[in-house]
């Protein structure tokens, strides 16, 4: 039986008219407005546990862009050169042409924020309850690693960000500035530290999907490695393996399904359930042969970057075949990715064979579809998830980005030997599933291009690669670039039908990605025109 967190949003009184960095006439019409008065509400330990609830709701069904959702966790991947999908959502992120009006921007502002109010208003009001202290620092420390995680998110994205602590009046709420982006992330540090330290190392089953001192000290892991402080990221990183808790899976495929919801490796996940607070990525995800929208498209630049099963690179490998370039391939390409006249779902082979009547053909939509699709997450049993009713939990955090974690900040702090790629990269890629071949090489420069691959590869779609490109600084190059799709013709030079590279892909979609600019989202425009007091990022 599974548990779960249940998704009640309470907000008591007036206090959420205090949405930071604008009181938007929008954001008051979609949140619920309870009856209870903060005077009559905060009383018991019941009363706590229902706020608390509110607080972790980040919206089920087709709920707007967060940096909690499937969906959007899907988009940042793709805007990091992964792919594109039908609305060009990830295109209009990286080709130039962002500016502070577009909605998906201010969704992921507005919402951040939403869940910010709802933090500060928890932690106003906790001490007002009567109930045991333990439990209420407990849950101290998951509100404020919910708060933490959200501002991280917002300076990473946005750079500088009005960082609020308290509830404001509508007044002060419209009159914020903006906080240094190294002010957000220095608090977020120590908020994270604090919540660390309050947090459990697990929890029971009655109580999955709760913070506990993993969750907060991943993000805190992620903070660190985007400030280049490796010492600290390795002590961080260091603390949830002295755990021993947490594990490496020997699946792989099904971390991302129903059955692997409970797995040791997750350390952070979207908790749903089906019927009563479910989601629609399955939707988005499913092709149209499946009654899907087929909405994303991976380019076949990610295809290309997993490895071959010797462990070589498809450059490098004997055992790559320009003619039957799917073949001898890392296993999790395939777990990840469908390819045409390949993968076979539900008794079903997927097919984007062009110039045929198949749903899920190249030119059904011309310009639009890549001839991929994402396999990651899709249900294989219709009895536990249909495209537009499922319950299954996504994972934000997984052991495996600890490891991988762990080994860049000893690499990048100068100590690394084969013990701690076979404690490391080598657990990851050496899981049952996988069975990669182990990494051997301690060189520095060789090391980093494989750590770098290896989180491309393994978190593909999870929400991670964005970040990644952005602290490497190469979110400019992994876009402005000519992406390609599905391999169309072993005779490029004889092949007129669609457009292909030399190689016989399908020359896909281009991005000018502006260097000095999209590094930082713009400042919705919206909030600007209510709080005169919130500069623009550069360009915009």
């Amino acid at each position: 039986m599974k548990n779960y967190i249940y998704k009640l949003t309470v907000v008591v009184g007036c206090s959420f008219l205090t949405v930071i960095a604008g009181c938007k006439k929008d954001i008051l019409d979609t949140q619920p407005l309870s009856s209870i008065s903060d005077a009559t509400f905060w009383k018991t330990a019941n009363d706590a546990t229902l706020a608390l609830n509110g607080v972790y709701d980040s919206g089920a069904g087709f709920t707007g862009y967060n940096f909690w959702a499937g969906t959007s966790m899907v988009n940042l991947d793709l805007m990091a050169g992964n792919g594109s999908e039908k609305e060009l959502i990830p295109d209009n992120f990286t080709n130039g042409t962002l500016n502070p009006t577009y909605g998906f921007v201010g969704s992921y502002y507005s919402q951040a924020y939403g869940q910010i109010t709802r933090c500060n208003n928890f932690l106003a009001n906790i001490g007002l309850v009567t109930m045991d202290a333990a439990q209420k620092a407990v849950m101290i420390g998951e509100v404020k690693t919910i708060r933490a995680y959200n501002y991280f998110n917002l300076a990473l994205y946005f750079g500088d960000v009005p960082l609020v602590q308290k509830l404001l009046t509508v007044e002060e709420a419209n009159s914020v500035t903006r906080t240094p982006k190294a002010e957000v992330w220095a608090f977020c540090e120590s908020e994270l530290k604090a919540a660390a330290a309050a947090l459990p190392v697990s929890v029971s089953n009655d109580r999955l999907g709760h913070m506990t001192s993993a969750s907060a000290l991943a993000i805190l892991g992620r903070l660190q490695l985007a400030q280049k402080k490796w010492a600290d990221a390795a002590t961080t990183y260091k603390t949830i393996i002295d755990f021993n808790y947490y594990i490496i899976d020997p699946r792989y495929r099904e971390l991302f399904l129903n059955a692997g919801e409970t797995s040791r490796e997750i350390i952070m996940s979207m908790q749903y359930i089906r019927d009563t607070y479910n989601h629609a990525l399955l939707q988005y995800l499913t092709p149209e042969t499946w009654g899907g929208w087929h909405q994303y498209s991976p380019f076949n630049e990610l295809v290309e970057a997993y490895e071959c099963k010797d462990g070589k690179t498809i450059a490098e490998s004997p055992l790559f075949d320009k003619n039957s370039p799917y073949d001898n391939r890392d296993p999790r390409m395939d777990f990840n990715i469908m390819i045409s006249d390949r993968t076979s779902f539900r008794g079903r082979v997927y097919s984007a064979k062009p110039g045929t009547t198949l749903p899920d053909r190249l030119n059904q939509y011309p310009g639009v579809w890549s001839g991929y699709a994402i396999y990651k997450f899709l249900e294989d049993d219709p009895a536990v998830a249909t495209t537009n009713n499922t319950g299954n939990n996504f994972p934000l955090i997984r052991y495996a980005e600890v490891l991988l974690g762990y080994l860049e900040a000893k690499l990048e702090s100068g100590s690394v030997d084969q013990a701690l790629l076979d404690a490391t990269i080598n657990k990851v890629r050496g899981r049952a599933a996988v069975a990669m071949p182990a990494v051997t090489t301690t060189d520095p420069t060789a090391l980093r291009t494989i750590i770098r691959r290896e989180r491309r590869v393994e978190f593909a779609f999870e929400g991670i690669r964005y970040f990644d490109c952005l602290r490497w600084g190469i979110i400019g190059s992994e876009n402005n670039q000519q992406f390609t799709g599905m391999k169309l013709t072993n005779d490029p030079t004889n092949y007129k039908d669609y457009p292909v590279n030399a190689n016989g892909y399908f020359i896909f979609k281009k991005r000018n990605f502006i260097v000095g600019k999209n590094e930082l989202w713009p400042i919705p425009q919206s909030e600007r025109d209510l709080n005169k007091n919130l500069t623009q990022n550069p360009g915009y």
